[in-house]
């Protein structure tokens, strides 16, 4: 059994707009939401990047359901600390039904301050780090830390929930989900990857694993190709590429090299419910606990009355 959820996309949309998606997920029976944290959007093309605590803050006055940021970056563009402050908010405002996505970033959003980009052996162990530094400020502590990565002097949360929040790692690779495993209160990745699955749980994951993925209802296939190939050609780009382009405009050049076909062989695209839903069960099959539907393009409500109708209502969910 699984928990289907709506993932909410900062870099296609408006603070405005992305409330009214998360009424209409909500009333097409979704049970969760994620929603992006960047700074940019990947592509100019995109057009949009709130910034994701405002949004968080309107999402909870506007819907019930609970929220995980997918995910935010606790390393150098927003501190630990202050990190800390806004999820512990969040977590007021969504009485007690947000969690805290986090992981190591990508340079595109993180690189604004000037500061170095570290590789990515130093980032996880920063990330590590960080998510100490949170949950000792999650705990009402006042806390100084002088780590090798960050120092905190004299903090303290004040305006915290109930129970401290959950923090969900992030993972890619195998080290990644057994970092997940042993820090982490959950594991989220955008692969139907059963081996991450695994991997964290091994390492003493107990909580929820969190899969994320992208469809693109339409009218016709082609149609749906189109959309997906103008807003989300980066989902394709190969390696590390993702996590070390400086710019928009570096990702628009990096992308000219995938095809409307390779996004066609990537993304259920098009009316076809049983596609959608062939898409879903591959998680189920991975042995993932939520699942994280995102639909590319400006056909939302298309999208939230076909899968209301016609998807939802197969997947075996809670």
């Amino acid at each position: 059994m699984v928990s289907m959820g709506y993932f909410l996309a900062t870099e296609t949309f408006g603070p405005h707009e992305l409330v009214r998606q998360a009424k209409k997920a909500e009333q097409a029976g979704f049970r969760r939401l994620w929603i992006s944290d960047h700074f940019h959007p990947w592509i100019r093309e995109q057009g949009h990047s709130p910034f994701v605590w405002s949004v968080i803050g309107a999402l909870s006055e506007a819907t019930d359901l609970p929220i995980t940021t997918a995910v935010t970056c606790p390393l150098i563009r927003t501190h630990p600390a202050v990190i800390a402050q806004a999820a512990a908010t969040a977590g007021v405002q969504c009485r007690g039904g947000f969690t805290l996505g986090v992981g190591t970033g990508e340079a595109i959003n993180e690189h604004i301050t000037g500061d170095r980009w570290p590789p990515p052996p130093v980032r996880i162990d920063m990330l590590t780090e960080a998510i100490e530094i949170i949950r000792a400020l999650h705990e009402g502590k006042e806390v100084t830390h002088r780590g090798e990565h960050f120092t905190v002097e004299n903090a303290r949360v004040f305006t915290r929930p109930d129970e401290p929040v959950p923090i969900n790692v992030a993972a890619f690779g195998p080290r990644a989900a057994r970092i997940a495993g042993r820090f982490g209160d959950g594991f989220c990745t955008v692969v139907p990857n059963a081996d991450l699955v695994r991997e964290y749980r091994e390492a003493g994951g107990t909580g929820p694993a969190q899969g994320g993925t992208k469809v693109c209802w339409a009218d016709t296939e082609e149609e749906g190709v189109r959309t997906a190939h103008r807003l989300w050609p980066t989902e394709l780009l190969p390696g590390t590429l993702p996590s070390i382009l400086p710019r928009p405009r570096d990702f628009e050049m990096a992308a000219g090299v995938v095809s409307e076909d390779m996004v066609r062989e990537k993304f259920t695209c098009g009316p076809d419910p049983a596609r959608h839903l062939e898409q879903v069960r591959q998680y189920v099959d991975a042995g993932f606990d939520e699942i994280y539907v995102q639909q590319m393009g400006e056909e939302q409500d298309k999208f939230f009355d076909a899968w209301a109708e016609h998807v939802l209502p197969h997947v075996p969910v809670d």
